[in-house]
C-alpha cells in the first residue's frame, strides 16, 4: 500500500497534467468549457478519478455534457500516455472521468433556501396581527386569578412538619 502523502502529491500532479493537456493538447471543441476540478488516486495508486465541470458558451446556455463526456472518453489514452510520461511512476493509473456536480447542488441548495426564506417571510407576515385563539393564558388556574393560592398545592419544595 502507497503511502497516502504520496497519493495525494501524484493526484494532484495528475490534476495539473490533465488540466494543462486539455487547455493545450487536445484539439476537440467539445472539450473547450471543460475545467478540471479535483482527482483522488486510490491507496495503490492503479486507478484515478478526475472530476470535472463543464461551463456552458455564454451563462443562459445549457453545457454540452454528453459531448464532453464522449470527447474525455476519446482522449483517454492520450491523456493517460501524458500522465505516464510526466509523473514517470511505474505503473501509469487508469484515468476515469467524472463529471463535478457540486455547482448543481448548490444552486438547488440555494433555491431551497430561497423558497424557505419566502416561507418564513409570509407566516411572519400573517404573525403580525395575529392574536391567540381562545384565552390569552390557557392553563391559568381559576384561584391564581384573584390571587388565593390553592391549600393542596403548596410547591415542589414544600414538606411538611413533624
Amino acid at each position: 500500500m502507497a503511502d497516502p502523502a504520496r497519493a495525494r502529491r501524484l493526484a494532484k500532479r495528475i490534476n495539473t497534467i490533465v488540466a494543462s493537456a486539455i487547455e493545450s493538447e487536445i484539439k476537440d471543441p467539445r472539450l473547450d468549457g471543460v475545467t478540471v476540478v479535483d482527482t483522488k488516486v486510490t491507496a495503490d495508486l492503479h486507478d484515478a478519478t478526475v472530476f470535472y465541470t463543464v461551463m456552458g458558451p455564454t451563462l443562459d446556455d445549457e453545457p454540452d455534457y454528453e459531448g464532453a463526456a464522449a470527447a474525455l472518453d476519446r482522449a483517454k489514452g492520450t491523456l493517460r500516455t501524458m500522465v505516464g510520461a510526466g509523473t514517470g511512476v511505474r505503473f501509469t493509473p487508469t484515468l476515469t472521468f467524472t463529471r463535478d456536480t457540486t455547482t448543481d447542488t448548490v444552486a438547488r441548495m440555494d433555491e431551497l433556501l430561497a423558497r424557505a426564506r419566502a416561507a418564513d417571510a409570509d407566516v411572519a407576515r400573517v404573525r403580525v396581527g395575529a392574536k391567540p385563539a381562545g384565552e390569552a393564558d390557557p392553563y391559568r388556574e381559576i384561584g391564581a386569578a384573584t390571587g388565593a393560592a390553592d391549600a393542596e398545592d403548596r410547591g415542589d419544595d414544600y414538606r411538611p412538619e413533624d
